[in-house]
């Protein structure tokens, strides 16, 4: 069974990165339009970015218990966590988006998002990351 650990370590590691990466798909108009997000909103496209870049780690409801997060050590941030939402800035969580984990101390498993850089949609994502405390 030991040996089905890294397989099953890497799977998890490929969907969690390509999930983190992609667009969402959805005919919205592009990241970098006004009429996707307005700055800080979140918005019915804000959720399906969510959906598509964060959840399959972060879990839906950003408990941090996403399909990937299974097979990572350490686990990923439960953003219901009242503790952590109290001590971290906005601009901590912009930059783990688009810096990645690696860039910023945390979980080199969590990829950059370089694009939303100067986006409303990062607002956004902060935003729909906030909305998750206590729940």
């Amino acid at each position: 069974m030991s040996s089905r650990i890294p397989f099953v370590v890497a799977i998890a590691l490929l969907a969690a990165t390509t999930a983190c990466n992609k667009d969402s798909g959805t005919g919205t108009a592009g990241a970098g339009s006004a009429t996707t997000a307005s700055a800080g909103k979140v918005t019915p496209e804000i959720k399906e970015m969510f959906r598509q870049r964060c959840a399959s780690c972060h879990g839906e409801t950003g408990h941090g218990d996403g399909p990937a997060s299974a097979a990572l050590n350490p686990k990923p941030r439960a953003y219901s966590d009242v503790a952590w939402q109290n001590k971290v800035t906005d601009q901590d969580i912009k930059n783990t988006i688009t810096m990645g984990g690696a860039a910023v101390g945390k979980s080199p498993v969590m990829p950059a998002s370089p694009d939303l850089n100067d986006k409303p949609e990062l607002d956004g994502l902060v935003a729909y990351v906030r909305s998750f405390k206590g729940k």
